[in-house]
């Protein structure tokens, strides 16, 4: 399985300098790139290969007075910045086709120097390397000091290299593990996300919603009507930016963090995780839509997916059409409207559910028939 691992950067004044040369050449290069292949259509010539743009926006480019400046960087550096917009298109037209699975992906767009998110590739090609003494080896750049939180499990293929909206520097190492197999569990759980509790387990256990962005709205208030003041262009503003971005910078880490734990732990206890297959694209388009991106389910299924594939566990998705809250999970009842007001219910058996427990037993109960189909079960139930 191919993961990434990411370590914090401390560049010195020179090799911030140099790194900002090498984004602008890699943004100078996707956006001439992308030009001349819009120009290409418009004209109604045949699409342009990555041989001929290579050619043209950068062997060719570099010997004119205005691009001579490209030769100051690593010709990786413009080489990745070309696979980029390959892949780019290679998305957009997938789904045009739909082949791409998922939400519709939209054309290349121009790349901005005004975007304070940055980024540049090095692959092997490159010889960067990390050097004995623990540190990143970057052509034209030197040895970088990096914050090692762990080892890698082997050797990088290519580390990209990114500036965020806070000013931070980072590393992402792109390396090859290994599968470990944890010990197999007899336990299973079925996960239903919510707002009120972040996760509800089929067990009856209940995992707090932290909120994150709603305990940080005081200070990115302030930190949002202080940049509202500032002149556009000035340097007051950019700090005011960076202040406003950093505290967004640091509610994203602790929530990551909280997911990393959470996600971990699920996967060490439980032989198999079930979780509602949930719209967040259009529950975000509701009154709740803040709650539901300080959530961050996306980010934690995705967790759940690739941690249970590397440590052999299985991870599934329920449909989510499939009435969980409103089906009693002791005699499969289904029930008639359902407003979320309502937290606890009584079926017509006698039996009292917490809505959010008996959610996830359906969610539980579901992926298990699921996974026995799978592997060739019976698809009704005996009578």
């Amino acid at each position: 399985m191919r993961l990434r691992y990411q370590f914090r950067l401390y560049p010195t004044p020179d090799q911030q300098r140099s790194l900002a040369r090498a984004f602008g050449c890699a943004r100078v290069v996707f956006n001439d790139a992308l030009r001349a292949r819009r120009q290409a259509y418009e004209a109604g010539l045949p699409f342009l290969s990555d041989g001929e743009l290579s050619k043209l926006v950068i062997t060719e480019a570099k010997k004119t007075s205005e691009r001579a400046w490209l030769a100051e960087v690593s010709a990786v550096v413009s080489q990745q910045a070309l696979a980029d917009l390959t892949a780019a298109y290679r998305n957009w037209f997938a789904s045009l086709s739909g082949e791409r699975k998922g939400r519709k992906v939209a054309a290349p767009r121009f790349r901005s120097r005004k975007d304070r998110r940055q980024a540049v590739r090095f692959t092997r090609n490159a010889r960067f390397r990390v050097t004995p003494s623990g540190r990143p080896r970057l052509p034209r750049i030197g040895d970088v000091p990096v914050r090692w939180s762990r080892d890698l499990p082997s050797d990088p293929s290519s580390v990209t290299v990114i500036k965020d909206a806070a000013g931070r520097y980072f590393a992402s190492f792109a390396v090859e593990t290994a599968d470990e197999p944890l010990p197999e569990t007899a336990d299973e759980v079925g996960i239903d996300l919510g707002l009120t509790h972040f996760a509800v387990l089929s067990d009856g256990r209940k995992i707090t919603s932290s909120g994150f962005l709603r305990r940080a709205e005081r200070k990115l208030r302030k930190a949002q009507q202080a940049l509202s003041r500032k002149t556009a262009g000035s340097n007051n503003r950019r700090k005011a930016a960076a202040r406003a971005a950093r505290i967004h910078a640091r509610v994203a880490d602790a929530r990551r963090d909280h997911h990393h734990r959470v996600s971990t732990r699920l996967i060490r206890d439980n032989q198999a995780v079930y979780v509602e297959d949930l719209a967040v694209s259009g529950l975000a388009r509701t009154r709740l839509a803040k709650s539901v991106h300080d959530a961050g389910w996306a980010q934690f299924t995705a967790m759940l997916e690739y941690k249970a594939a590397r440590y052999g566990r299985v991870f599934a998705r329920v449909d989510r059409w499939f009435p969980s809250s409103k089906r009693c999970s002791v005699c499969g009842t289904v029930t008639g409207s359902m407003p979320l007001h309502v937290r606890a219910w009584t079926c017509a058996c006698g039996a009292v559910h917490d809505r959010d427990v008996n959610a996830a037993l359906n969610i539980l109960a579901a992926g298990r028939a699921e996974r026995q189909n799978a592997c060739g079960g019976t698809l009704r139930p005996a009578a």
